[in-house]
């Protein structure tokens, strides 16, 4: 409650301000500063006290969204680097995008990458109508930036099982990407402090929904003024959702989508009947994991909602809930692992992990042809040509 607590400006002109050095290797710039005897005039301080924090914590709530974006640019433009090398090669007789377990790869690899999109695309609606009354944002940001951005991970460490040493050549994109891709996941805090975050809003989220009026896509060019007057960083629990179930629901006829609805059930139902204990919220090893299964679900809850304003192909939505309930099943293992689960809890992770995707080969190999494989050559960058 002390204004001693300040949030200002600073000016690098100033002979106060020591620029001592870019603490990273690479062409952007992270410096590290001191500030020798500042002088720190009222016009320069922005806000004091309780409103400071606020302010600080609020503008990273703005860094951390801005990452789920990087990470998806990187990733597209890995994965056409990628496509490109591997589809126009042979290996033993065969293309090496003809091999099942290549195939396998791109397909896991663009299916996340779509998710990624669908999911940031409808975060971004949600950030950018956020009012003091609607701060769903405070969730949706932090699952953006946990999720999205350790999905990209998986993307890239997909890629690179396919193209192997080609990923390490300088005058690649590639190696660019695979050297920084796991930077996102660890700035602006890193993902366990997200995924702590995101737990403060499980019980509202689950058991406690309320009525918004429907947020439709945005694409004006306003002044979001709310993004940087959002108010005071506390409060958390008090943050309300809109129920997630109906999205779901009007997606059911998918088989993925079904599965995954049942075991968000389990969960749910888990939750409410063995919510982790004192003990096991205070291990992060138990809790974080308990997080991680909840962001699914939100991850879930946008990508839907997006797939439904862009009427994306069924078919894509529904390959897309296969990585889904497989990323579910294996939450739920490592749960039912856990040495301080208790065996009402691990009962629930037991019927969560043997859950499995539908399989539809003819559905796979549609959207492999269709959507994935006809990637080839649609895109180079014009400083590698030739």
């Amino acid at each position: 409650g002390s204004d001693d607590y300040c949030f200002f400006v600073t000016n690098f002109r100033n002979k106060a301000f020591e620029l001592k050095r870019n603490v990273i290797s690479h062409q952007e710039y992270v410096a590290q500063f001191a500030l020798n005897d500042y002088p720190v005039t009222e016009d320069d301080i922005l806000s004091r006290g309780p409103s400071a924090w606020d302010s600080a914590l609020n503008t990273v709530n703005v860094g951390k969204f801005n990452i789920g974006p990087a990470s998806i640019g990187a990733c597209e433009h890995a994965f056409y680097e990628a496509i490109n090398h591997a589809a126009n090669r042979t290996l033993y007789g065969v293309r090496v995008t003809d091999m099942p377990h290549v195939k396998g790869n791109f397909m896991q690899a663009w299916l996340r990458l779509v998710g990624m999109k669908l999911y940031q695309r409808r975060a971004t609606d949600y950030f950018r109508k956020a009012t003091a009354d609607d701060r769903r944002y405070l969730l949706f940001n932090p699952t953006s930036k946990m999720k999205v951005t350790t999905q990209s991970e998986d993307v890239i460490s997909l890629l690179w099982e396919v193209i192997a040493a080609k990923g390490f050549e300088r005058d690649t994109f590639f190696s660019t990407v695979a050297g920084d891709i796991n930077g996102p996941a660890k700035l602006e805090g890193t993902v366990h402090v997200n995924v702590q975050l995101i737990r403060k809003f499980i019980k509202k989220y689950f058991f406690n929904p309320t009525d918004y009026a429907p947020v439709g896509p945005v694409f004006d060019q306003t002044d979001d003024l709310f993004l940087f007057n959002q108010g005071t960083a506390s409060g958390l629990g008090k943050v309300q959702f809109n129920d997630y179930r109906p999205i779901f629901d009007e997606f059911k006829s998918l088989p993925n989508v079904s599965v995954f609805i049942k075991q968000i059930s389990l969960f749910r139902e888990m939750l409410e009947k063995a919510f982790p204990d004192k003990v096991q919220e205070m291990d992060p090893s138990f809790s974080l994991t308990v997080g991680e299964m909840f962001s699914i679900v939100v991850y879930g809850q946008l990508i839907l909602e997006q797939a439904k304003i862009d009427n994306l192909d069924k078919d894509i939505v529904n390959q897309i809930f296969d990585f889904m309930v497989r990323d579910f099943s294996g939450f739920g293992l490592q749960i039912y692992a856990k040495a301080t689960t208790n065996e009402v809890q691990r009962g629930y992770c037991k019927e969560i992990m043997l859950m499995m995707p539908v399989p539809d080969p003819a559905q796979y190999d549609r959207i492999w042809q269709t959507c994935v494989i006809c990637l080839n050559g649609e895109y180079e960058m014009t400083d590698r040509k030739g």
